[in-house]
């Protein structure tokens, strides 16, 4: 389920990812899983946060720079959602692998986008 909270869609897609990555980190904690579900809220969440923050940049080369850092922080999250799927014992939903595949294409896509736009922000 996406929030339609800004109606960006990337802005509202990493806010409703983050939610159901608090949700898999209590269900990691649950199961005393402490150090999988700190590294995952941290990265899972972070995504989002970058985002977010890309929105208010200050320039052309730091709206990058901002989507970048959310790009390198999806690729850290979908390692631990996928040690997750395939360790033993651990709980895992394949949405949330699903979602930040999806996450990661619409990232590159805006990197790739905004340097090839000549016009500064």
């Amino acid at each position: 389920m996406e929030i339609q909270f800004t109606g960006n869609r990337i802005v509202d897609l990493t806010f409703s990812f983050s939610l159901k990555i608090i949700l898999l980190s209590e269900k990691l904690e649950e199961q005393r899983k402490y150090a999988i579900a700190n590294q995952l809220i941290r990265s899972g969440t972070s995504v989002g946060a970058n985002v977010r923050e890309a929105q208010n940049c200050e320039s052309k080369l730091d709206f990058i720079h901002k989507f970048k850092i959310a790009a390198k922080e999806a690729e850290e999250t979908e390692y631990w959602l996928l040690l997750c799927k395939h360790s033993e014992n651990y709980p895992f939903e394949e949405g949330l692998l699903e979602d930040i595949k999806e996450i990661q294409k619409i990232i590159n896509s805006i990197i790739h986008s905004a340097k090839s736009n000549k016009s500064a922000k």
